[in-house]
Protein backbone atom coordinates (compact mmCIF):
# COMPACT_ATOMS: atom_id res chain seq x y z
CA UNK A 1 0.00 0.00 0.00
CA UNK A 2 1.48 3.33 -1.05
CA UNK A 3 -0.17 5.24 1.79
CA UNK A 4 2.21 3.63 4.35
CA UNK A 5 -0.57 2.62 6.72
CA UNK A 6 0.16 0.84 9.98
CA UNK A 7 -3.37 -0.43 10.67
CA UNK A 8 -6.29 -0.62 8.24
CA UNK A 9 -9.85 -1.52 9.20
CA UNK A 10 -12.03 -3.04 6.47
CA UNK A 11 -15.71 -3.93 6.39
CA UNK A 12 -17.94 -6.16 4.29
CA UNK A 13 -15.38 -8.44 2.66
CA UNK A 14 -17.79 -11.41 2.88
CA UNK A 15 -15.46 -14.27 3.76
CA UNK A 16 -16.79 -17.45 5.29
CA UNK A 17 -14.24 -18.35 7.96
CA UNK A 18 -12.21 -16.24 10.35
CA UNK A 19 -8.46 -16.43 10.72
CA UNK A 20 -5.14 -14.78 9.93
CA UNK A 21 -3.31 -14.63 6.63
CA UNK A 22 -0.21 -12.85 5.35
CA UNK A 23 -0.95 -10.36 2.54
CA UNK A 24 2.25 -8.77 1.29
CA UNK A 25 3.74 -6.69 4.10
CA UNK A 26 0.58 -6.98 6.19
CA UNK A 27 -1.02 -9.57 8.46
CA UNK A 28 -4.76 -9.71 7.83
CA UNK A 29 -6.96 -10.57 10.84
CA UNK A 30 -10.47 -11.29 9.60
CA UNK A 31 -13.74 -12.52 11.05
CA UNK A 32 -16.69 -14.38 9.61
CA UNK A 33 -19.62 -12.87 7.77
CA UNK A 34 -23.22 -13.96 8.09
CA UNK A 35 -24.92 -16.98 6.54
CA UNK A 36 -25.70 -15.00 3.36
CA UNK A 37 -22.03 -14.26 2.64
CA UNK A 38 -22.44 -10.64 3.69
CA UNK A 39 -20.80 -8.25 6.15
CA UNK A 40 -17.63 -9.23 8.03
CA UNK A 41 -14.87 -6.99 9.46
CA UNK A 42 -11.10 -7.27 9.66
CA UNK A 43 -7.78 -5.53 10.29
CA UNK A 44 -4.65 -5.23 8.17
CA UNK A 45 -1.62 -4.76 10.45
CA UNK A 46 1.79 -3.91 8.98
CA UNK A 47 4.61 -6.31 9.80
CA UNK A 48 6.64 -3.54 11.44
CA UNK A 49 4.09 -3.20 14.26
CA UNK A 50 2.50 -6.66 14.28
CA UNK A 51 4.51 -7.50 17.42
CA UNK A 52 2.45 -4.84 19.26
CA UNK A 53 -0.82 -6.75 18.69
CA UNK A 54 -2.15 -7.91 22.05
CA UNK A 55 -5.62 -9.17 21.21
CA UNK A 56 -8.09 -9.34 18.32
CA UNK A 57 -11.74 -10.10 19.00
CA UNK A 58 -14.61 -10.45 16.52
CA UNK A 59 -17.78 -9.70 18.45
CA UNK A 60 -20.18 -10.13 15.51
CA UNK A 61 -20.30 -9.78 11.74
CA UNK A 62 -20.60 -6.01 12.21
CA UNK A 63 -18.24 -5.39 15.11
CA UNK A 64 -14.65 -6.25 16.05
CA UNK A 65 -11.73 -4.68 17.90
CA UNK A 66 -7.96 -4.93 18.12
CA UNK A 67 -5.76 -4.04 21.10
CA UNK A 68 -2.24 -2.70 20.42
CA UNK A 69 0.43 -2.41 23.09
CA UNK A 70 1.50 1.21 23.45
CA UNK A 71 4.55 2.71 25.08
CA UNK A 72 2.55 4.02 28.03
CA UNK A 73 -0.97 2.74 27.37
CA UNK A 74 -2.88 0.37 25.11
CA UNK A 75 -4.49 1.53 21.86
CA UNK A 76 -7.92 0.01 21.26
CA UNK A 77 -9.35 0.22 17.73
CA UNK A 78 -13.01 -0.76 17.29
CA UNK A 79 -14.03 -1.66 13.73
CA UNK A 80 -17.67 -0.76 13.07
CA UNK A 81 -20.13 -1.47 10.26
CA UNK A 82 -23.45 0.05 11.32
CA UNK A 83 -26.82 -0.76 9.71
CA UNK A 84 -27.88 1.56 6.91
CA UNK A 85 -30.78 4.00 7.14
CA UNK A 86 -33.13 1.55 5.39
CA UNK A 87 -32.70 -1.09 8.09
CA UNK A 88 -35.33 -1.59 10.78
CA UNK A 89 -35.21 0.16 14.14
CA UNK A 90 -34.80 -3.23 15.84
CA UNK A 91 -31.58 -3.90 13.91
CA UNK A 92 -30.23 -0.46 14.77
CA UNK A 93 -31.13 -0.79 18.46
CA UNK A 94 -29.50 -4.21 18.65
CA UNK A 95 -26.32 -2.92 17.01
CA UNK A 96 -26.00 0.13 19.28
CA UNK A 97 -26.63 -1.95 22.39
CA UNK A 98 -23.88 -4.33 21.34
CA UNK A 99 -21.55 -1.43 20.54
CA UNK A 100 -22.24 0.14 23.92
CA UNK A 101 -21.50 -3.13 25.75
CA UNK A 102 -18.19 -3.50 23.93
CA UNK A 103 -17.23 0.11 24.62
CA UNK A 104 -18.04 -0.14 28.33
CA UNK A 105 -15.78 -3.16 28.88
CA UNK A 106 -12.55 -1.26 28.08
CA UNK A 107 -10.56 0.51 30.84
CA UNK A 108 -10.96 4.28 30.88
CA UNK A 109 -7.22 5.07 30.89
CA UNK A 110 -6.49 3.36 27.52
CA UNK A 111 -6.85 5.15 24.19
CA UNK A 112 -10.10 4.04 22.54
CA UNK A 113 -10.94 4.76 18.89
CA UNK A 114 -13.97 3.79 16.83
CA UNK A 115 -13.66 3.72 13.05
CA UNK A 116 -15.53 2.34 10.08
CA UNK A 117 -18.76 2.63 8.14
CA UNK A 118 -21.32 4.18 10.50
CA UNK A 119 -23.82 4.93 7.68
CA UNK A 120 -24.41 8.24 9.46
CA UNK A 121 -24.47 11.80 8.14
CA UNK A 122 -23.31 14.11 10.93
CA UNK A 123 -24.38 17.73 10.43
CA UNK A 124 -23.10 21.12 11.54
CA UNK A 125 -25.78 21.84 14.14
CA UNK A 126 -24.67 24.24 16.87
CA UNK A 127 -25.98 21.94 19.57
CA UNK A 128 -23.48 19.24 18.47
CA UNK A 129 -20.53 21.59 17.94
CA UNK A 130 -18.54 20.35 20.96
CA UNK A 131 -18.84 16.73 19.81
CA UNK A 132 -18.69 16.90 16.01
CA UNK A 133 -17.26 20.32 15.17
CA UNK A 134 -18.27 22.54 12.24
CA UNK A 135 -16.37 20.98 9.31
CA UNK A 136 -18.79 18.25 8.24
CA UNK A 137 -19.80 17.82 4.62
CA UNK A 138 -23.48 17.92 5.58
CA UNK A 139 -25.49 20.77 7.03
CA UNK A 140 -28.04 18.59 8.81
CA UNK A 141 -27.72 15.22 10.50
CA UNK A 142 -29.87 12.28 9.52
CA UNK A 143 -31.38 9.77 11.96
CA UNK A 144 -28.23 7.64 12.13
CA UNK A 145 -26.13 10.77 12.57
CA UNK A 146 -28.15 11.90 15.59
CA UNK A 147 -27.82 8.44 17.14
CA UNK A 148 -24.08 8.48 16.52
CA UNK A 149 -23.64 11.87 18.17
CA UNK A 150 -25.78 10.84 21.16
CA UNK A 151 -23.71 7.69 21.53
CA UNK A 152 -20.50 9.74 21.39
CA UNK A 153 -21.78 12.09 24.10
CA UNK A 154 -22.74 9.19 26.37
CA UNK A 155 -19.30 7.58 25.97
CA UNK A 156 -17.25 10.83 26.21
CA UNK A 157 -16.17 10.55 22.57
CA UNK A 158 -15.71 13.13 19.84
CA UNK A 159 -16.21 12.72 16.08
CA UNK A 160 -12.79 13.74 14.72
CA UNK A 161 -13.64 13.06 11.06
CA UNK A 162 -15.85 16.20 10.99
CA UNK A 163 -13.43 18.58 12.75
CA UNK A 164 -10.70 19.19 10.16
CA UNK A 165 -11.08 21.77 7.38
CA UNK A 166 -10.68 20.19 3.94
CA UNK A 167 -12.10 20.59 0.50
CA UNK A 168 -15.36 18.74 -0.03
CA UNK A 169 -13.71 16.16 -2.31
CA UNK A 170 -11.55 15.17 0.68
CA UNK A 171 -14.54 14.92 3.03
CA UNK A 172 -17.06 12.61 1.36
CA UNK A 173 -16.39 8.88 1.71
CA UNK A 174 -19.21 7.44 -0.41
CA UNK A 175 -20.53 8.10 -3.93
CA UNK A 176 -23.70 6.76 -5.51
CA UNK A 177 -23.58 4.64 -8.64
CA UNK A 178 -24.59 7.57 -10.85
CA UNK A 179 -21.79 9.71 -9.41
CA UNK A 180 -24.14 12.55 -8.41
CA UNK A 181 -24.66 11.92 -4.68
CA UNK A 182 -21.80 12.24 -2.19
CA UNK A 183 -22.02 11.47 1.54
CA UNK A 184 -19.66 11.49 4.49
CA UNK A 185 -20.74 8.34 6.32
CA UNK A 186 -17.38 6.81 7.39
CA UNK A 187 -16.13 8.35 10.63
CA UNK A 188 -13.40 8.24 13.27
CA UNK A 189 -14.28 8.69 16.95
CA UNK A 190 -11.87 8.93 19.90
CA UNK A 191 -11.94 9.52 23.65
CA UNK A 192 -12.19 13.20 24.43
CA UNK A 193 -9.12 13.05 26.70
CA UNK A 194 -7.02 11.79 23.76
CA UNK A 195 -8.60 13.89 20.98
CA UNK A 196 -5.39 15.91 20.46
CA UNK A 197 -3.59 12.71 19.40
CA UNK A 198 -5.53 12.72 16.10
CA UNK A 199 -3.67 15.08 13.77
CA UNK A 200 -5.82 14.79 10.65
CA UNK A 201 -8.64 12.81 9.03
CA UNK A 202 -9.45 12.93 5.32
CA UNK A 203 -10.48 10.67 2.44
CA UNK A 204 -8.39 9.59 -0.54
CA UNK A 205 -9.66 8.72 -3.99
CA UNK A 206 -6.61 6.88 -5.35
CA UNK A 207 -7.36 3.43 -3.94
CA UNK A 208 -9.07 0.90 -6.19
CA UNK A 209 -11.01 -1.82 -4.36
CA UNK A 210 -14.03 -1.78 -6.71
CA UNK A 211 -16.25 -0.29 -4.03
CA UNK A 212 -18.43 2.80 -3.70
CA UNK A 213 -16.54 3.87 -0.54
CA UNK A 214 -13.29 5.81 -0.41
CA UNK A 215 -10.35 5.30 1.90
CA UNK A 216 -10.49 7.46 5.04
CA UNK A 217 -7.10 7.92 6.73
CA UNK A 218 -6.48 9.26 10.23
CA UNK A 219 -3.02 10.37 11.37
CA UNK A 220 -2.43 9.43 15.00
CA UNK A 221 0.34 10.65 17.28
CA UNK A 222 1.04 7.72 19.57
CA UNK A 223 3.85 5.21 20.03
CA UNK A 224 3.31 1.48 19.91
CA UNK A 225 5.39 -0.99 21.90
CA UNK A 226 7.08 -2.73 18.98
CA UNK A 227 9.48 -5.59 19.66
CA UNK A 228 13.02 -4.46 18.79
CA UNK A 229 14.56 -7.92 18.62
CA UNK A 230 15.63 -9.22 15.26
CA UNK A 231 13.37 -11.65 13.48
CA UNK A 232 14.24 -15.30 13.67
CA UNK A 233 15.29 -16.85 10.40
CA UNK A 234 14.22 -20.43 9.90
CA UNK A 235 16.17 -23.01 7.95
CA UNK A 236 13.67 -24.32 5.43
CA UNK A 237 15.94 -26.82 3.69
CA UNK A 238 14.18 -30.02 2.75
CA UNK A 239 15.74 -33.24 1.41
CA UNK A 240 14.53 -34.51 -1.97
CA UNK A 241 13.38 -37.94 -0.74
CA UNK A 242 11.71 -38.68 -4.08
CA UNK A 243 15.13 -39.61 -5.49
CA UNK A 244 15.13 -42.71 -3.27
CA UNK A 245 12.80 -44.29 -5.83
CA UNK A 246 15.77 -44.48 -8.21
CA UNK A 247 17.80 -47.69 -7.57
CA UNK A 248 21.19 -46.07 -8.27
CA UNK A 249 20.54 -43.20 -5.86
CA UNK A 250 19.23 -45.59 -3.21
CA UNK A 251 22.37 -47.72 -3.37
CA UNK A 252 24.62 -44.67 -3.22
CA UNK A 253 22.81 -43.30 -0.17
CA UNK A 254 22.90 -46.69 1.55
CA UNK A 255 26.64 -47.04 1.04
CA UNK A 256 27.38 -43.52 2.25
CA UNK A 257 25.23 -43.75 5.37
CA UNK A 258 26.71 -47.17 6.21
CA UNK A 259 30.26 -45.83 5.99
CA UNK A 260 29.48 -42.87 8.18
CA UNK A 261 27.83 -44.98 10.90
CA UNK A 262 30.75 -47.41 10.80
CA UNK A 263 33.00 -44.48 11.71
CA UNK A 264 30.71 -43.62 14.63
CA UNK A 265 31.19 -47.08 16.17
CA UNK A 266 34.80 -46.22 16.95
CA UNK A 267 33.80 -43.17 18.98
CA UNK A 268 34.21 -42.96 22.73
CA UNK A 269 31.43 -44.70 24.67
CA UNK A 270 31.67 -42.13 27.50
CA UNK A 271 30.79 -39.28 25.18
CA UNK A 272 27.91 -37.02 26.16
CA UNK A 273 24.53 -38.20 24.83
CA UNK A 274 23.74 -34.77 23.37
CA UNK A 275 27.03 -34.72 21.50
CA UNK A 276 26.36 -38.24 20.22
CA UNK A 277 22.98 -37.22 18.91
CA UNK A 278 24.44 -34.18 17.17
CA UNK A 279 26.96 -36.42 15.41
CA UNK A 280 24.23 -38.84 14.28
CA UNK A 281 22.03 -36.03 13.00
CA UNK A 282 24.90 -34.34 11.19
CA UNK A 283 25.94 -37.58 9.47
CA UNK A 284 22.39 -38.33 8.32
CA UNK A 285 21.89 -34.81 6.96
CA UNK A 286 25.28 -34.73 5.24
CA UNK A 287 24.71 -38.11 3.60
CA UNK A 288 21.23 -37.12 2.44
CA UNK A 289 22.36 -33.79 1.01
CA UNK A 290 25.25 -35.41 -0.84
CA UNK A 291 23.25 -38.29 -2.32
CA UNK A 292 19.73 -36.90 -2.67
CA UNK A 293 20.18 -33.15 -2.81
CA UNK A 294 17.75 -30.50 -1.66
CA UNK A 295 14.16 -30.24 -2.79
CA UNK A 296 13.11 -26.86 -4.11
CA UNK A 297 10.03 -25.41 -2.48
CA UNK A 298 7.22 -25.16 -4.98
CA UNK A 299 5.53 -21.82 -4.75
CA UNK A 300 1.80 -21.92 -5.36
CA UNK A 301 1.28 -20.43 -8.79
CA UNK A 302 -1.77 -18.30 -8.29
CA UNK A 303 -4.12 -17.51 -11.14
CA UNK A 304 -3.60 -13.80 -10.45
CA UNK A 305 -0.77 -12.75 -12.80
CA UNK A 306 0.55 -9.70 -14.64
CA UNK A 307 -2.33 -9.83 -17.10
CA UNK A 308 -4.78 -9.49 -14.23
CA UNK A 309 -2.84 -6.47 -12.95
CA UNK A 310 -3.27 -4.89 -16.38
CA UNK A 311 -7.04 -5.35 -16.16
CA UNK A 312 -7.04 -3.77 -12.69
CA UNK A 313 -5.14 -0.76 -14.00
CA UNK A 314 -7.68 -0.44 -16.80
CA UNK A 315 -10.53 -0.49 -14.27
CA UNK A 316 -8.75 2.06 -12.09
CA UNK A 317 -8.32 4.47 -15.01
CA UNK A 318 -12.00 4.09 -15.90
CA UNK A 319 -12.99 4.82 -12.29
CA UNK A 320 -10.78 7.92 -12.07
CA UNK A 321 -12.30 9.18 -15.31
CA UNK A 322 -15.78 8.60 -13.85
CA UNK A 323 -14.85 10.49 -10.64
CA UNK A 324 -13.58 13.47 -12.60
CA UNK A 325 -16.56 13.52 -14.98
CA UNK A 326 -19.61 11.51 -13.79
CA UNK A 327 -21.34 11.64 -17.16
CA UNK A 328 -23.52 8.82 -18.45
CA UNK A 329 -20.91 7.76 -21.01
CA UNK A 330 -18.26 7.40 -18.28
CA UNK A 331 -20.72 5.48 -16.10
CA UNK A 332 -21.43 3.06 -18.95
CA UNK A 333 -17.71 2.72 -19.68
CA UNK A 334 -16.94 1.94 -16.02
CA UNK A 335 -19.67 -0.72 -15.85
CA UNK A 336 -18.40 -2.26 -19.09
CA UNK A 337 -14.82 -2.41 -17.82
CA UNK A 338 -16.02 -3.95 -14.53
CA UNK A 339 -17.86 -6.71 -16.40
CA UNK A 340 -14.80 -7.42 -18.55
CA UNK A 341 -12.54 -7.61 -15.49
CA UNK A 342 -14.95 -9.95 -13.67
CA UNK A 343 -15.26 -12.17 -16.73
CA UNK A 344 -11.47 -12.34 -17.15
CA UNK A 345 -10.97 -13.25 -13.48
CA UNK A 346 -13.56 -16.02 -13.68
CA UNK A 347 -11.89 -17.49 -16.76
CA UNK A 348 -8.49 -17.31 -15.07
CA UNK A 349 -9.75 -19.16 -12.02
CA UNK A 350 -11.39 -21.86 -14.16
CA UNK A 351 -8.17 -22.36 -16.15
CA UNK A 352 -6.22 -22.59 -12.89
CA UNK A 353 -8.56 -25.28 -11.53
CA UNK A 354 -8.34 -27.27 -14.77
CA UNK A 355 -4.53 -27.17 -14.59
CA UNK A 356 -4.64 -28.43 -10.98
CA UNK A 357 -6.91 -31.32 -11.99
CA UNK A 358 -4.60 -32.26 -14.85
CA UNK A 359 -1.65 -32.20 -12.43
CA UNK A 360 -3.46 -34.60 -10.09
CA UNK A 361 -4.18 -36.96 -13.00
CA UNK A 362 -0.53 -36.87 -14.06
CA UNK A 363 0.65 -37.65 -10.51
CA UNK A 364 -1.79 -40.58 -10.43
CA UNK A 365 -0.39 -42.01 -13.67
CA UNK A 366 3.26 -41.76 -12.63
CA UNK A 367 2.49 -43.05 -9.10
CA UNK A 368 3.62 -39.84 -7.39
CA UNK A 369 1.56 -40.62 -4.31
CA UNK A 370 2.72 -37.75 -2.12
CA UNK A 371 1.86 -34.95 -4.57
CA UNK A 372 -1.29 -36.84 -5.56
CA UNK A 373 -2.79 -36.81 -2.07
CA UNK A 374 -1.50 -33.32 -1.43
CA UNK A 375 -3.42 -32.06 -4.45
CA UNK A 376 -6.54 -34.01 -3.46
CA UNK A 377 -6.43 -32.51 0.04
CA UNK A 378 -6.13 -29.02 -1.43
CA UNK A 379 -9.39 -29.56 -3.31
CA UNK A 380 -11.10 -31.30 -0.42
CA UNK A 381 -10.20 -28.85 2.35
CA UNK A 382 -10.19 -25.71 0.25
CA UNK A 383 -8.10 -22.69 1.15
CA UNK A 384 -6.37 -23.13 4.51
CA UNK A 385 -4.43 -20.02 5.60
CA UNK A 386 -1.29 -20.69 7.61
CA UNK A 387 -1.51 -19.28 11.11
CA UNK A 388 1.72 -17.57 12.16
CA UNK A 389 0.50 -16.25 15.53
CA UNK A 390 0.37 -17.93 18.96
CA UNK A 391 -0.94 -17.01 22.40
CA UNK A 392 1.00 -16.63 25.63
CA UNK A 393 0.01 -17.83 29.10
CA UNK A 394 -2.39 -14.91 29.57
CA UNK A 395 -4.13 -15.45 26.24
CA UNK A 396 -2.51 -12.43 24.56
CA UNK A 397 -1.28 -12.72 20.97
CA UNK A 398 2.40 -13.14 20.11
CA UNK A 399 3.04 -12.15 16.50
CA UNK A 400 6.78 -11.51 16.13
CA UNK A 401 8.88 -14.50 15.09
CA UNK A 402 11.34 -14.21 17.98
CA UNK A 403 8.52 -14.14 20.52
CA UNK A 404 6.84 -17.13 18.85
CA UNK A 405 10.03 -19.22 19.10
CA UNK A 406 10.46 -18.20 22.75
CA UNK A 407 6.85 -19.11 23.52
CA UNK A 408 7.16 -22.57 21.93
CA UNK A 409 10.43 -23.17 23.78
CA UNK A 410 8.83 -22.31 27.11
CA UNK A 411 5.72 -24.38 26.33
CA UNK A 412 7.65 -27.56 25.52
CA UNK A 413 9.96 -26.99 28.49
CA UNK A 414 6.95 -27.01 30.80
CA UNK A 415 5.37 -29.93 28.95
CA UNK A 416 8.30 -32.36 28.97
CA UNK A 417 10.29 -31.28 32.02
CA UNK A 418 8.49 -32.23 35.25
CA UNK A 419 9.85 -30.33 38.24
CA UNK A 420 9.03 -30.82 41.90
CA UNK A 421 7.86 -34.43 41.64
CA UNK A 422 9.37 -36.28 44.61
CA UNK A 423 7.40 -39.49 45.01
CA UNK A 424 6.57 -41.31 41.81
CA UNK A 425 4.78 -44.54 42.67
CA UNK A 426 5.26 -47.59 40.53
CA UNK A 427 2.00 -48.95 39.25
CA UNK A 428 1.15 -52.47 40.27
CA UNK A 429 0.67 -54.88 37.39
CA UNK A 430 -2.06 -57.46 37.92
CA UNK A 431 -2.20 -60.53 35.73
CA UNK A 432 -5.23 -62.69 35.11
CA UNK A 433 -5.46 -66.07 36.80
CA UNK A 434 -4.82 -69.14 34.69
CA UNK A 435 -8.08 -70.83 33.77
CA UNK A 436 -6.60 -73.96 32.16
CA UNK A 437 -4.08 -76.16 33.99
CA UNK A 438 -0.70 -76.79 32.47
CA UNK A 439 -0.48 -79.88 30.29
CA UNK A 440 1.97 -82.68 31.03
CA UNK A 441 4.18 -84.51 28.56
CA UNK A 442 1.81 -87.44 28.06
CA UNK A 443 -1.06 -85.15 27.12
CA UNK A 444 1.08 -83.33 24.63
Amino acid sequence: MRYKLDVLGVQEFRWEKGGTVRAGDYDFFYGTGNENHQLGTGFFVHCRIVSAVKRVEFVSDRLSYIVLRGRWLHIILVNVHAPSVEKSDEAKDSFHEELEQVSDQFPKYHMKMLLGDFNAKVGRENIFMATSGQESLHQDSNYNGVRLVNFAISQNLVVKSTMFPHRNIHKYTWTSSDGKTHNQIDHVLIDIRWHSSVLDVRSFKGTDCDTDHYLAIAKIRERSAVCKQAAQRFDRQRINVMKLNEPEVWEQYQIEITNRFAALENSDDDEDVNRTWENIKENIQTSAKGSLGLDEFKQNKSWFDEECLGFLDQRKRAKIQWIQDPSQSNVDNLNKVRREVSRHFRNKKKAYLRAKIEEIETNNKIQNIRDLYRGINDFKKGYQPRCNIVKDEKGDLVADSHGIVTRWKKYFSQLFNVHGVKDVGQAEIHTAERLVSERNASEV
